[in-house]
């Protein structure tokens, strides 16, 4: 297990205001302009941070146990770590993904056809349309309490009903919470939510664009790209 019941932890959760619920993105979104500034991938390092390497663990080609950001993105999610209270980090899923690795999670989620649609995006060789992860500025995330990250009421990749960001909001309790402790934080840090998945964040990608009026700041990163790390995201001075 990657991470933990926080129900099962000592632990005391500051109050936040609910999780507003949001709206699903529209059909078409914002497109890629031809000409849109390359922007440096860094592995993501910071005291308060915990790459977890979801997909590597769980037997998946084509991946890294290392978080790879667009470098403003890692910079965003940095500042977001140092602002949380005490005994409190943020864990890592994952980010930057391969249209491969894209390829091979869609084709293994909707294979018999029953799940909806919204969850893993299709893989995309369109330079204008690329799938989230594949720009480098999504990123899976949870709450880390004293070095231990938790499952905030399901599992990662859970494509059920009790995985939407407000599916605790009907009563009080430890797990509604820290979505809430979540939500905002990474919001408050310029990350725009996902309307089926408590755990997924964006900045500078066609969903990110829309809900703001702007253009995408990202395209897709290349595979010979992502590699090539020389830098790592350190939190702003």
């Amino acid at each position: 297990m990657l991470t933990a019941d926080p129900r099962s932890l000592p632990i005391e959760c500051p109050p936040r205001p609910p999780v507003p619920r949001p709206s699903p993105p529209p059909a078409e979104l914002p497109l890629v302009r031809a000409g849109t500034p390359a922007v440096p991938v860094v592995e993501v390092d910071h005291p308060r941070i915990r790459p977890l390497g979801a997909y590597v663990r769980a037997g998946w080609s084509s991946t890294t146990p290392a978080c790879l950001l667009r470098a403003p993105v890692a910079e965003l999610l940095c500042a977001a770590a140092s602002s949380l209270p005490a005994d409190f980090g943020l864990a890592v899923f994952d980010g930057y993904r391969s249209r491969r690795l894209q390829a091979e999670l869609h084709d293994h989620y909707y294979a018999d056809g029953t799940l909806p649609p919204g969850y893993i995006s299709p893989p995309s060789a369109d330079p204008e349309r690329p799938a989230p992860h594949q720009t480098g500025g999504a990123v899976d995330v949870t709450l880390m309490w004293r070095l231990q990250p938790l499952a905030l009421g399901t599992d990662f990749d859970d494509m059920t009903d009790a995985a939407h960001p407000c599916a605790f909001e009907g009563g009080p309790g430890l797990v509604r919470d820290l979505r809430r402790l979540l939500h905002h934080t990474m919001v408050d840090h310029d990350f725009e939510p996902h309307h089926l998945e408590w755990w997924h964040f964006e900045h500078g990608t066609r969903s990110w664009a829309h809900a703001r009026g702007v253009a995408p700041l990202f395209g897709a990163i290349g595979d010979a790209e992502a590699p090539d790390v020389t830098e790592r995201g350190r939190p702003p001075a």
